[in-house]
């Protein structure tokens, strides 16, 4: 392991960090902790992995090649705070961090990071308990992990896994494959230009989908689906929700293969519709335009819209 500056207080930033995450464990800001602050070189393209637990993360992109570690440890002592392990394993091409959980504590305890990472540099896995996960630049694939907090990726250049509960999802600017699971939480998507496969219960999911998208795939239940489309859209798009209505929007006439089928409610679109095989108030069947990727919409006890932009 390279030398390291440890710092006995990050001041402004770490009060940033405190005032802008109120998901974070506990909340308690009478808890002991202690400070902790140190600093890699990394190759613009190197690798970061973060394990934390009872704590956020939060990783943004800058033009250094170095990967800065700044956060704060908690404790139920201030002998707990400041015993609280943080392991780094640093080499010029990969950088793992990991806040180490005593096997003789349960609880009342946790660490907060704020990492800077090189622009380019690849989000290996990041995981954490209790807390938030939220990164700004770089590049996957990268898996996200949390519970109980909520997840927001943006300007990831690479395919991405997130994964939280009892908690939301959101993602900007994804110029890959996205994978989403959450329950009881939203699921926002926007500027996407790879495949999105999302889940999640007891919750929404509004999508924007991107020019060069590839296919969707939005399954919820409790929850409705607010989907928007790209002029010249030519991959499948396949949506189930239960509970809840489903709404598609399409800038221009689409072409497109329509399935559409929900048991107790009405099915609606601003678009004409070439229809095929059986056809009634809960089902329809049909081309759009001059046919072409198919559109699987289904739901029970919601309605179902196509809607032109």
């Amino acid at each position: 392991m390279r030398a390291q500056l440890l710092l006995p207080a990050l001041g402004a930033a770490l009060i940033g960090l405190s005032a802008c995450d109120i998901e974070d464990w506990g909340g308690n800001l009478e808890r002991f902790q202690k400070d902790f602050h140190y600093s890699y070189a990394l190759k613009p393209d190197g690798r970061v992995g973060i394990e934390s637990f009872n704590g956020a993360v939060e990783i943004s992109g800058w033009d250094q090649n170095m990967v800065d570690i700044s956060g704060v440890k908690y404790g139920p002592t201030q002998e707990a705070a400041d015993n609280l392990k943080i392991d780094i394993v640093d080499t010029p091409e990969e950088i793992s961090v990991r806040a180490v959980r005593p096997s003789d504590h349960r609880g009342n305890l946790g660490a907060r990071f704020i990492v800077k990472i090189p622009r380019g540099a690849h989000l290996d896995r990041i995981v954490t308990s209790n807390g938030a996960i939220r990164t700004v630049d770089g590049a996957g694939p990268a898996r996200l992990r949390t519970s109980n907090g909520s997840i927001r990726v943006q300007d990831l250049a690479g395919n991405l896994d997130a994964q939280t509960s009892n908690s939301s999802v959101e993602l900007l600017n994804i110029a890959g494959d996205a994978t989403v699971r959450s329950s009881n939480g939203h699921v926002r998507a926007e500027g996407l230009r790879g495949s999105l496969d999302a889940n999640t219960s007891n919750a929404g999911i509004e999508a924007k989908i991107g020019e060069t998208a590839k296919s969707v795939r939005l399954d919820t239940s409790n929850g409705g689906v607010d989907l928007s489309l790209p002029a010249d859209f030519s991959s499948d798009v396949r949506v189930t929700t239960s509970n809840s209505s489903i709404t598609v929007r399409i800038p221009r006439e689409p072409n497109a293969h329509l399935v559409a089928h929900t048991s107790n409610s009405s099915i609606t679109s601003d678009f004409d519709i070439r229809m095929q095989g059986n056809i009634g108030k809960n089902h329809v069947e049909g081309t759009l335009g001059n046919g072409g990727a198919l559109i699987d919409l289904g739901t029970s006890n919601g309605s179902i819209r196509l809607l032109r932009m």
